[in-house]
C-alpha cells in the first residue's frame, strides 16, 4: 500500500523541487497540496503548485489557503526566489485549476480521511494553525508532521535568530508546536555547505535531461545567486527538498534527538526563533512558568541535526531522472 502524504507549501523554487520528489515517488500517494502565502503571494504560489503538478503529470488536488499571517503583515521572499517564485523564466500558466475549498478545510478533510498520513509543511504554518483551530483533534490523527522550518540552536536566514518559514508567521508556528502534532523539525542548517548542490551536482542533474531535471535547476537560478549574496556560500541550497527526502526516508537524517520546542512571538529582536530545550532544562523551577504551555502537551519534537548528504542527493537525482 502506498504511503499517503499531505503537503502544505508556499510554492517557490525549492518547494517545486520538493513537490516533484513526492509526486514522483512510486510508493507515495499525495492526497492534497495546500498552498499558503509566504515566498510569494498565495495566488502566485498556487499557480506554481499547479504548474509543478502538471509538469509531473499528476492528478492531485490543489487548494488555495491563507493570504497573510494570522496577526502580522506579510513579508515575501521574492528577493530570493524571483518575482514569480520560480526564477522569473516566464513559465506558461498551467491548464489545471485549484479547487474551491479553502486549504484549512482541505487539511482537515485529508487528515480525517487518511489517519496516520505524513504531513509535510514547506512554508509558513498559517494554514496548519487555522486547521488546528477549527478542529484540534486532527493533531492525534497525523502519523508524522515533517516541518521544514526553524534554525535550531544556530543562526537564522532572515534574522540572526530566525528562519523564514517560522519568522513569517511565528504565532501560527507556536500554535502548531503546542498542538500535540508529532513534529519532526528539519531546520535550515541541513541544506547548507556540503548539502547544497555544487557544480558537479548541477551538471549531473542537467545531464539527466528530463523535463523535471531541467526545471529543477532552471527555476532555482535566481535562488542560486541570492544564496551566495545571503551566505557567501556557492551552490543551490534546497531546504524543502532536503525536508522531503527525510519525509520519504527518515534514515537520511543521521542524528536526531527529542526536545521541547517553543517559538518566540513577543520580541522583535528574536521574533520567530525556534527555542529548543536541548539541555532539557525547561522543567526546572526557574523555567517551568515560561514553558508551562509546552510542558503541558507532554510531547517533544524530534529535531534532525545532521543528514547523510550522499543519500539526500541520490534521492533527489532519482526523483529527477
Amino acid at each position: 500500500m502506498p504511503r499517503t502524504f499531505l503537503i502544505d507549501t508556499d510554492t517557490a523554487s525549492d518547494d517545486a523541487v520538493a513537490l516533484i520528489m513526492a509526486l514522483r515517488a512510486p510508493d507515495v500517494r499525495v492526497a492534497a497540496i495546500t498552498v499558503v502565502a509566504g515566498n510569494v503571494d498565495v495566488h502566485q504560489a498556487t499557480r506554481n503548485a499547479l504548474y509543478t503538478v502538471e509538469l509531473c503529470g499528476a492528478d492531485v488536488p490543489v487548494y488555495t489557503g491563507a493570504e497573510k499571517p494570522l496577526l502580522r503583515p506579510r513579508w515575501d521572499a521574492t528577493w530570493f526566489h524571483g518575482r514569480d517564485g520560480l526564477g522569473d523564466h516566464g513559465y506558461a500558466p498551467a491548464r489545471l485549476e485549484a479547487r474551491k475549498e479553502h486549504a484549512a478545510g482541505a487539511i482537515i478533510d485529508a487528515i480525517d480521511a487518511n489517519p496516520g498520513l505524513v504531513f509535510v509543511t514547506l512554508g509558513p504554518l498559517t494554514n496548519v494553525a487555522l486547521a488546528l483551530a477549527r478542529k484540534p483533534e486532527i493533531a492525534a490523527k497525523v502519523g508524522r508532521c515533517v516541518i521544514m522550518g526553524g534554525a535550531p540552536c544556530c543562526e537564522g536566514n532572515v534574522t540572526p535568530a530566525a528562519e523564514y518559514n517560522i519568522w513569517a508567521d511565528p504565532e501560527a508556528a507556536r500554535i502548531v508546536m503546542n498542538s500535540g502534532v508529532p513534529i519532526e523539525l528539519i531546520g535550515w542548517h541541513l541544506c547548507r555547505f556540503d548539502a547544497a548542490l555544487n557544480p558537479a551536482d548541477i551538471d549531473r542533474a542537467l545531464k539527466l535531461n528530463t523535463p523535471a531535471s531541467r526545471f529543477a535547476i532552471e527555476c532555482n537560478s535566481h535562488a542560486r545567486e541570492a544564496y551566495f549574496v545571503q551566505t557567501g556560500e556557492r551552490g543551490i541550497s534546497l531546504p524543502d527538498p532536503v525536508a522531503m527526502s527525510i519525509a520519504l526516508d527518515p534514515s537520511i537524517g543521521t542524528n536526531w534527538s527529542e526536545h521541547y520546542v517553543d517559538i518566540e512571538t513577543a520580541s522583535e529582536l528574536t521574533r520567530g526563533m525556534t527555542v529548543v530545550d536541548r539541555l532539557n532544562v525547561a522543567a526546572d523551577d526557574r523555567n517551568r512558568g515560561v514553558w508551562a504551555n509546552v510542558l503541558a502537551q507532554k510531547r517533544k519534537a524530534k529535531i534532525c541535526w545532521t543528514l547523510d548528504v550522499k543519500r539526500w542527493k541520490e534521492s533527489l537525482f532519482t526523483a529527477l531522472g
